[in-house]
């Protein structure tokens, strides 16, 4: 397979997005999640394409191509039957969660997540009118993570509502089994709760794990769940604000389509051609970019346990997002400013994700082989 290479480094430093304009040039920026491979071809084409016809009016009707798209899509790489008539486009997954939470939900309702877990969960729950409920995954004896589902249990008996599932799970590059899932959603359904989804990362699943849509599970998870898709992550569109609800019964669907119509005319036009040239065209650049981050994958693993051999890290499957035990380097419960002043790499903080996130950072490999060797290179200096 061909695989798609990461832009060289003086190129990716022209960019003008927040993993490049956030920190001066001598730091390698492994934090937020933007990848440095080229946009695929199919997706710069549309756009140009659009450029060239001064394309950059008010979105309109385009006939359902976006979503008959993502319902193609969804039908090739996962074997996902999805109604498109029941996609609705928006400008991000944020939106999704707190809109689609918003329609779940009743104010003051409790929402379930799962830390360590994606920080803006923490946020967006709030802004749809719940409150957090804490269910953290439980780790098995080999360091690995799984749902708890007797937390969910225990929180959904003490009056939580909904729970707002990371599938895949952001920062662990988790893939939710269909076993796990299904236990999840006769636990939901036992206790009439709801869930809201987030699946953005799902197109990057790796090739030796298989992504479950939520939806798929059970009869119980289509009547009870929304769900968030996206091309942006796998894409890297983040900037041109497209994102989709997808839902499966008459009632999700109604609660949808009851929003406010602005929260789907606010979709990007120039998002929408993306996605939709993304989700039609994309397979074999998707492929190549999935066979890169495993290399990347497989590459850290190795110059850990060359270089920083007590470090813990646990491969992912899915996304290009990692997660690291740097407990035992003595650099406290915050490790990520110690990694930017003493090794100028920047990584994300892991207790942004939950306290279960003490002694942990989450960095990125959606990059060269040549700046994640560097990177490790400099944390293993700044450690020694």
């Amino acid at each position: 397979m061909d695989r798609v290479a990461a832009q060289p480094l003086e190129l990716l430093r022209t960019r003008t997005s927040e993993k490049w304009t956030a920190y001066p040039p001598d730091v390698l920026p492994l934090f937020v999640a933007e990848s440095d491979f080229p946009l695929a071809e199919p997706v710069a084409s549309a756009l140009h394409a659009a450029i060239d016809r001064s394309d950059t009016g008010y979105i309109g009707d385009d006939g359902g191509a976006t979503t008959q798209a993502f319902a193609s899509f969804a039908r090739r790489r996962w074997g996902w039957d999805v109604d498109s008539a029941r996609v609705r486009t928006t400008t991000d997954v944020s939106v999704v969660i707190a809109e689609g939470l918003r329609a779940l939900i009743e104010p003051g309702d409790g929402v379930v997540i799962m830390p360590p877990v994606y920080p803006p969960f923490f946020e967006l729950i709030p802004e749809a009118g719940g409150r957090v409920v804490e269910a953290p995954l439980a780790r098995s004896d080999d360091g690995g993570y799984r749902i708890d589902l007797d937390a969910v249990e225990r929180a959904l008996a003490s009056g939580a509502r909904a729970v707002l599932l990371c599938n895949p799970h952001n920062p662990l590059g988790l893939v939710h089994t269909r076993d796990e899932l299904t236990a999840l959603s006769e636990v939901v359904d036992r206790h009439g709760a709801v869930v809201l989804s987030d699946e953005i990362h799902a197109p990057l699943t790796h090739s030796d794990a298989t992504f479950v849509p939520y939806l798929t599970v059970s009869e119980a998870a289509r009547e009870h769940t929304i769900a968030a898709h996206s091309a942006s992550k796998a894409f890297n569109l983040a900037g041109l604000k497209c994102a989709l609800f997808v839902t499966a019964s008459d009632r999700t669907t109604a609660l949808v389509e009851g929003l406010p119509e602005e929260v789907e005319v606010r979709t990007s036009l120039f998002g929408r051609m993306a996605t939709t040239a993304a989700f039609e065209h994309g397979d074999a650049w998707l492929d190549g970019v999935v066979a890169s981050i495993e290399d990347n994958r497989r590459r850290l693993a190795s110059l850990l346990a060359e270089r920083m051999p007590s470090v813990g890290y646990l491969e992912p499957r899915a996304s290009y997002l990692t997660w690291l035990d740097l407990s035992a380097l003595g650099w406290g419960e915050d490790p990520a400013p110690v990694a930017l002043e003493r090794a100028r790499v920047a990584v994300n903080s892991g207790l942004t994700f939950g306290r279960e996130g003490a002694g942990f950072v989450r960095l990125n490999i959606g990059c060269s082989p040549e700046v994640l060797t560097e990177a490790v290179d400099r944390l293993a200096r700044a450690a020694a």
